[in-house]
């Protein structure tokens, strides 16, 4: 979900950091009051900043999170999947995406879109 939106979707961040602690991951950062802000990459263009919502480790590897929610800015979603996929690629990390009932549509509508085959995890 994009930075604008983080405040109204508190309730479901934490309800995804539950899910992901109850699967074994472990040294979780989010973007949320009581854990540790995951790393943010600068983008050079707008000079705007991308951050995962979620940075969990499970069997020593590094997972990236991010909830896909309805969102007024789709194009902005994108670009944040697109660049955490590839930079997930690049150092052999995983990148998944997790949503809720009645989002289910507009996340299978935005992965087509990009061209990402990516199972959302379903909470």
């Amino acid at each position: 979900m994009i930075k604008t939106e983080k405040t109204e979707n508190k309730e479901f961040l934490e309800k995804s950091i539950q899910h992901l602690e109850a699967t074994g991951f472990e040294n979780i950062r989010a973007d949320l009051e009581g854990y540790e802000t995951p790393k943010s990459y600068l983008r050079k263009e707008t000079d705007g900043k991308i951050t995962p919502d979620i940075v969990a480790i499970k069997n020593g590897r590094k997972y990236f999170f991010d909830i896909s929610l309805k969102s007024s800015k789709p194009r902005l979603l994108k670009t944040k999947w697109l660049f955490l996929d590839t930079l997930s690629r690049m150092k052999s990390n995983r990148f998944r995406i997790i949503t809720t009932r009645g989002h289910y549509k507009f996340t299978e509508m935005m992965l087509e879109d990009i061209n990402l085959s990516k199972d959302p995890i379903k909470i």
